[in-house]
């Protein structure tokens, strides 16, 4: 494996766990405060164009990230409509 292979692993997992430990907040703290709905559409929409592209290239470092990133915003999503729905009433 090359530096730059494992400089794209690891910075890949740093991104990976920053997004993860702000969804588990969310969860934790069962709230939506501060968080819009449309971040994590945008990003469910870029994660999945950018992980076929990846794909494509064959960058497997990338495919990886962004598939993992679609799956954390679809998560983020799901509990940021949740939540908002629950604050609603």
């Amino acid at each position: 494996m090359s530096f730059n292979d494992v400089l794209g692993w690891v910075a890949s997992l740093v991104l990976i766990a920053t997004i993860v430990n702000q969804i588990r907040k969310q969860i934790r703290d069962r709230t939506s405060e501060g968080v819009s709905i449309y971040l994590f559409a945008g990003q469910i929409f870029s994660s999945l164009g950018l992980t076929v592209y990846s794909y494509n290239l064959g960058n497997w470092v990338f495919t990886v990230l962004n598939f993992v990133l679609l799956l954390t915003n679809i998560t983020g999503f799901y509990f940021t409509k949740k939540f908002k729905d629950e604050e609603k009433g």
